[in-house]
């Protein structure tokens, strides 16, 4: 179940980014420009948890104008791969991160910028030393090539204390049978922004899709 936001819409620290909404979308910014009114779209419909990828050169000014100018949105960075992106992200106005890996040196600076980290697994011995490291909420990446939902049930028993977000290969017709697996709090996808509606700015279809996507 996920917890309420207060009446400011953004939860205060720490916070765990697996309980804001059933589906985080993964957002892919090619014009900053869009970041705003795409961000307020996906808010609107119920999608407050927002992962901006570091995948273009407008990632930055895109989490930096959500942050500064979606007051209901948690922006957060994605594909964040190296200690150097821990700290612009950040400094961007991330509010988390999130990974397709974990490596010492990744985990080590997402801990000391004081900001949720979901860092990405796809295997048992990954979840255990993650686990190792105290770290219980985990991206499940890439979900489908990874065994999807069979392989994440087969973990839940014997590493109950873990809990996922998995990402990669799902739609709205997966989604379900993700979100009703005991260990897995939310989904990360993209379908709710299709590249015809973002290339024609149309906010009210993305608005749309992000409610459909929230009710799941």
């Amino acid at each position: 179940m996920n917890a309420p936001l207060p009446s400011s819409g953004v939860p205060a620290a720490p916070f765990s980014v697996l309980e804001l909404a059933p589906v985080v979308p993964v957002v892919v910014v090619e014009d900053a420009a869009d970041a705003v009114p795409l961000a307020r779209a996906l808010v609107a419909g119920g999608l407050p948890a927002i992962e901006v990828t570091l995948r273009t050169p407008a990632a930055a000014d895109a989490i930096r104008a959500i942050a500064a100018e979606v007051p209901g949105a948690v922006v957060g960075a994605g594909t964040v791969l190296t200690p150097e992106q821990v700290t612009n992200a950040v400094a961007a106005g991330a509010r988390f991160l999130v990974s397709p890996g974990c490596t010492d040196a990744l985990l080590t600076a997402a801990r000391a910028a004081g900001v949720p980290f979901l860092p990405g697994v796809s295997t048992a011995s990954e979840v255990m030393a993650l686990l190792e490291r105290g770290v219980r909420e985990m991206k499940f990446f890439p979900a489908r090539a990874a065994g999807g939902t069979a392989y994440l049930k087969s973990l839940a028993g014997p590493l109950p204390q873990a809990r996922f977000c998995p990402t990669g290969g799902i739609g709205p017709e997966t989604a379900p049978e993700y979100l009703a697996l005991p260990n897995v709090n939310c989904v990360g996808g993209s379908w709710m922004l299709p590249e015809d509606a973002v290339a024609a700015r149309d906010w009210d279809r993305v608005e749309r899709l992000a409610r459909e996507a929230a009710a799941l």
